[in-house]
Order: structure tokens, then sequence, then C-alpha cells
């Protein structure tokens, strides 16, 4: 057995099943899509859940990216301990979300190969099978891809004419609702058709709606989903983007494979309605209780932070703030260091202040003259526009001659001690 037919063995053997139990090709298909979304429902569960939960947390984590704006690194460790606190992991919810693809793509493989995939007969026993129909008028579809669903309906309809070529045959007759399952829907039918006769213009028509059934459904389907998952504006945009983009997948696939396959497709859009909206009404009482418990965890949480920091001012406060033991010398040394260059800073700023008091000279006055710490580095009568306003700079000379000798040492800068 190929890797190819242990792949698609599950689904060919449940098809067969429910086809053997309804007799009806289309049901079976229906059927399959039920059986498909229970065996399923677990683990889509389990990403509803945390898909919903994650839409819950998008508050807080605009509130920590406000907060730690600017902070990128220190963002996303707040949100990887917020994951980590609510045991949530954010691909979760995508992983699960891709499982119907490949599904789809082992059904697919099934409907077309009827023979092959279903009924599992040898390739020896197909050539058999061919040749006969051929002798009975048989003409093989230009489309090599589906020459077998072409092959299945001739042999159903001329059924007694197989019985002895092999024991696993089966009557597959792919009619449902008067449409052939086996038949690709034309979006040009109305161009081709015999209107005329309803025979014939009323299955083309039907073969017509599948796809666009399937491509409003799948719409709607998103929409439901997306509805309890608002996320934030960029994942917005992302979910825009797919419920555009999904539907019109939807609609080009089901226009160039057989019907069966759109009418698995509306299937499971169908079904998949049904449970978020059930999914829904059922997460949201859970998640609204674990809300409230999240919101009293996190008030309590910030009432001890703002207990612990007004208790840490107090103390500092009175002088009795205590060590950590934990703490490097290196940091213990870096932090007495700029205590003393504080405390140091002060005394001076004090000084000076002190002494210009004395000379009398106002708090802030720094004269023209002044370069760096040097107050009169151009010159006592130094004025910056003597030649544009020559009566400042006479009466800057007047003031020169009875200004205090200490003046020259107290217009000095908070960074460097007085000269003596």
């Amino acid at each position: 057995m190929s890797f190819s037919e242990i792949i698609t063995y599950p689904f060919s053997w449940l098809l067969l099943m429910l086809y053997d139990w309804t007799l009806n090709y289309g049901v079976a298909i229906l059927l399959f899509a039920v059986v498909v979304k229970l065996v399923l429902l677990p683990f889509q569960m389990k990403s509803k859940r945390s898909m919903m939960r994650m839409a819950r947390l998008q508050p807080i984590m605009k509130e920590l990216e406000k907060k730690h704006n600017g902070n990128q690194q220190k963002y996303q460790a707040e949100v990887a301990r917020l994951y980590k606190e609510e045991k949530i992991n954010p691909m979760s919810g995508c992983l699960w979300s891709l499982i119907p693809f490949p599904i789809l793509i082992a059904l697919y493989s099934v409907i077309r190969q009827p023979f092959i995939r279903l009924m599992r007969v040898s390739e020896e026993t197909l050539e058999i099978i061919t040749a006969k129909a051929t002798e009975l008028g048989y003409e093989a579809a230009s489309n090599a891809a589906y020459a077998e669903i072409g092959l299945a309906d001739f042999v159903h309809n001329h059924f007694s004419e197989f019985e002895g070529i092999s024991d696993k045959l089966v009557d597959l007759d792919f009619g449902f609702l008067g449409i052939n399952l086996g038949a690709m829907p034309q979006w040009n039918f109305f161009a081709k058709t015999d209107w005329s006769d309803p025979s014939i213009w009323g299955p083309a028509f039907g073969l017509f709606l599948v796809p666009i059934i399937s491509a409003l459904l799948s719409y709607f389907s998103m929409k439901v989903s997306s509805a309890s998952n608002p996320g934030t504006a960029e994942t917005q945009g992302q979910m825009k983007g797919m419920m555009l983009m999904m539907p019109l997948v939807s609609l080009y696939i089901c226009f160039i494979m057989p019907a069966a396959l759109g009418v698995y497709w509306i299937a499971n859009s169908l079904l998949a309605i049904i449970q978020d909206f059930f999914l829904n009404r059922h997460y949201n009482k859970i998640l609204d209780a674990e809300d409230a418990e999240r919101r009293e965890r996190m008030n309590a949480r910030e009432a001890e932070i703002e207990r612990k920091r007004l208790e840490t001012e107090k103390l500092r406060a009175e002088g009795a703030t205590e060590r950590n033991k934990n703490t490097s010398k290196k940091k213990l040394q870096t932090a007495e260091k700029v205590q003393n260059e504080e405390r140091l800073a002060a005394e001076r700023a004090e000084e000076k202040a002190r002494r210009r008091r004395e000379a009398g000279l106002p708090e802030d006055d720094t004269p023209d003259s002044q370069v760096g710490t040097r107050r009169y580095a151009r010159g006592r009568a130094y004025v910056a526009d003597r030649f544009t306003n020559p009566d400042s700079a006479q009466t800057a000379a007047a003031d020169s001659d009875v200004q205090p000798e200490a003046g020259e040492t107290v217009a000095e800068t908070d960074d460097a001690p007085a000269e003596e």
C-alpha cells in the first residue's frame, strides 16, 4: 500500500460505508462532513477557547503597549508573562484551523478516483473495466483527471453488464437532488444550455448554484467566527482580507472540481456556523467568570505593589531602608558613589549661593565677561553690545571700579569647587 493510499484509506472507508448505508452519494457526503466535524470537535473547541481568550486579553495588551511605549523588549517580555500566567499558546488557534484543508485534499482524491481510492480496485481490474465499458460504447472524457468519474457513471448505467468483473465493484450513483455530483459546474452554462428542455437546464442550473452557495456560506461562516474574536486593528484588517479571499477561493475551487466537493464545502461551512454559534454562547459564560477572577487578581497585585512602594518611601524618609543582602558589592559601591556626588553637588550649590549673598550679587547674575568658571575672563568692563550700546559700556566701566573682589570666586559652576 502506497503512502497516498494510507492517507486516503480512512476517508474512502468512511465514505463507502456511509454510501452502503444510505445508497445516496449526496447524503453520504453530508454525513461524511458531520462525522469529520464530530471527530475534530474536541480540537476545535480547544482552538476556539484559545482564540476567544486571546481576544479577551487585547485590552490588557494595549495597556502594556502604552505602558512600555518605545521599549519593545520589555513589552514582549510582559506579553510572554501574560500568556504564561493565562496558559495560552498563541499558535494553538491557528494550527487547528488548518486541519480541514488536508481533509479536503484527501476527499478530493477519493471523489476523483472512485475506482482506485473508493472501491480500492487494482490497476489491472480497472483496465478490464475500461475495456468492457469501451465495448459497450463508453467514450473517455477529454479531461483525463476525472476519467474515473465518467467511467463510474457509465458503469452505474450499465451495471448489470459488469457484475462478474470484480466483487469489489460498487454500483455508484452520483445523482443527488437532480444533479450529477460527479460533474463540474459550468460558469457559462447560460450560453450553452437548451432552455426549452427543463431536464437539461435544470441540472445545469443546480450545478451552477453549488459554487455560489458554497461561497456565500463560507463568507457567513467567517463572519460569525470573527464576531467572537475582535482582536487588534491589525488582526481585524487581516480577518477582513480573509473574509473576502476565502469565499473567492471557494467559488473558484467549486467551479473547477466535481460538484461533490462543493457539497462537502457547503456542509462544512453550515456546520461551522452552527458550531460557532453554540461555542460562542458556551465559552462567553466561562470567559466572563475568568475575566472577573483575573480583574480581582490584577487589582490585588497592584494594591500589593502600591503598598510596598508607600512602605519603601516611608522607610526612605525615615532613613530606615534595609539593604538587600543579595545586592552585589559593585552595585552597592555605585549607589554610594551616586549618593556622595549628589550630596557634594548640593553642598557646592549652597556654598555658592551663600558667597553670592555675602558679595551682594543676584542669585543668577552671570556677566558677559564670564567664560566657564572664570568670572572676568574678558575683563571686568566687558560688554557684549559695547559698540551698539556705548552707554551701557560706560556704566560697566564705572561699576568695575567698585566691584567686590569676592565676586571673582563666587561665580562658579556646580561641577567644580571654588578656587581659593
